[in-house]
């Protein structure tokens, strides 16, 4: 979940967040040794009276300092290219959503269930005690965990960027174009997102409150909504 103050990444709730932490932390320890590695050299040298005495003419330094780098790029490349096959895969969905982006709020439409809202945030003025100020919406979006759900993001205006971190998901709201993205809730809770996407005047002020709950609380509220 997202906490407050935080400097890493939130808890994963996806497989593709998952795998998105795993390669974040396999780059920061390739990085770290790198850093580790330079220092190392760059202090030798300040330290050292013979400056000069291997760095005039060195080829098997230069060797070196080519072939090494491109073997780490290597190691970072591979999982990398991974990672962006297993994003742009798309399974065969259980249930699809419209997401649409507007200045500056978001609509959705559940093509299932023939339901659709429009999500607002809530101002500060109509907010409870506990709620979450500048996240909370007056209509969430519901989903049900374990369940393999399509978005078909689009923008009624302009460019916008439906974002939620913990889901690993950010997809571009473009008016005129139909993006598509496939995502797996690993467990209930409550989530948050953003526009991620510079949209104008209210940017800051269309978040995205995502529910995820079990199947047969998703049914309940699909009657209540209907």
């Amino acid at each position: 979940m997202m906490t407050w103050s935080t400097i890493m990444l939130p808890n994963a709730n996806s497989p593709i967040m998952e795998q998105m932490i795993f390669f974040h932390d396999h780059s920061m320890i390739i990085l770290v040794l790198i850093t580790i590695l330079i220092s190392y050299m760059m202090i030798n040298i300040m330290c050292n009276k013979f400056t000069n005495r291997f760095l005039l003419e060195g080829q098997d330094i230069e060797t070196i300092w080519t072939v090494l780098p491109a073997i780490m790029l290597i190691f970072i490349a591979l999982p990398s290219l991974r990672l962006l096959y297993l994003m742009e895969e798309s399974f065969e969905p259980s249930m699809t959503i419209k997401v649409i982006g507007h200045q500056w709020y978001w609509s959705y439409e559940y093509a299932d269930f023939n339901l659709n809202f429009d999500s607002f945030m809530i101002p500060q003025s109509e907010m409870d005690l506990n709620s979450f100020r500048l996240l909370d919406v007056d209509n969430r979006l519901v989903i049900p965990f374990n369940v393999n759900t399509r978005l078909l993001v689009t923008s009624a205006d302009v460019i916008h960027a439906w974002t939620v971190p913990s889901l690993g998901v950010k997809v571009d709201a473009v008016p005129g174009r139909l993006n598509q993205l496939s995502t797996i809730a690993n467990r209930p809770g409550l989530f948050f997102g953003q526009c991620s996407e510079i949209c104008g005047a209210n940017h800051s002020f269309m978040p995205i409150a995502l529910e995820v709950t079990s199947i047969n609380n998703f049914m309940n509220w699909v009657k209540n909504m209907a």
